[in-house]
């Protein structure tokens, strides 16, 4: 009887703090909300926004790699093409014994690069487990969408940001969660996401297109976006 009655305390204050986080997160977002009514956009961290948390290996590793078709899915940069957005497959799998061991991530969730290929930002498709040398970003849909989000953290100042938030000794250490968290960004309505979404897509679509033929049209097109991408969404007037 009084180990019941202990477990049943021990719920209801877990239920206790869910409310209460939950209930921070909707008191949060009223704030963002006004702040974007009132100025156009709030900057807020990043950690106020998103759940930001490093991956984990098991170690050995290779004593948790399988073959078996039942495996997790065990994410390196290695699977990524240059330059791509999104992560969709693998190729190597993990046992479910060492993904106990990791941390896993969902589709729709996005992977920052915190050593290799620094700061680079992927959308993942596909669910698995990352090891130590990834940023797992999740939990932002309600104030961000992820097509903002992704231009956003390949913008020049938010990459020179962490470039030298990371930096010691002039070397570029790993990015840690903390560092991320720590990012201020500039967050517009869902709306104003979206239209900027579309400019920028427009953009990317047309460098892809012209690239088997026009390489200095693909230049020009490239500058040409990276200046409208870190104008819009640095939120400085655009020139007439």
């Amino acid at each position: 009887m009084l180990k019941q009655e202990t477990c049943s305390r021990q719920t209801d204050r877990q239920t206790d703090r869910q409310t209460d986080r939950q209930t921070d997160r909707q008191t949060e977002l009223s704030v963002i909300k006004l702040i974007q009514y009132v100025f156009g956009y709030a900057k807020v961290n990043f950690g106020s926004i998103a759940t930001i948390v490093r991956g984990s290996s098991p170690r050995p590793i290779k004593n948790y790699i399988t073959e078996n078709c039942n495996g997790v899915n065990w994410i390196k940069i290695g699977d990524i093409k240059p330059n791509t957005k999104y992560v969709t497959a693998t190729a190597e799998k993990i046992t479910k014994e060492g993904a106990k061991k990791s941390r896993f991530v969902h589709p729709g969730d996005f992977i920052l690069s915190n050593s290799m290929s620094f700061g680079r930002p992927y959308i993942l498709k596909i669910e698995g487990c990352i090891h130590d040398g990834w940023l797992s970003i999740s939990n932002f849909n309600d104030i961000v969408i992820p097509d903002y989000l992704y231009h956003l953290l390949n913008s020049n100042s938010v990459q020179q940001e962490m470039k030298q938030r990371a930096s010691f000794g002039g070397a570029v250490q790993n990015l840690n969660a903390d560092i991320v968290k720590s990012l201020k960004l500039n967050i517009p309505s869902l709306e104003v996401q979206k239209h900027i979404v579309s400019i920028l897509d427009r953009f990317d679509t047309l460098c892809n297109d012209l690239s088997a033929g026009l390489p200095a049209e693909i230049e020009a097109r490239q500058k040409q976006y990276e200046y409208y991408r870190d104008m819009l969404l640095s939120f400085k007037e655009l020139p007439k």
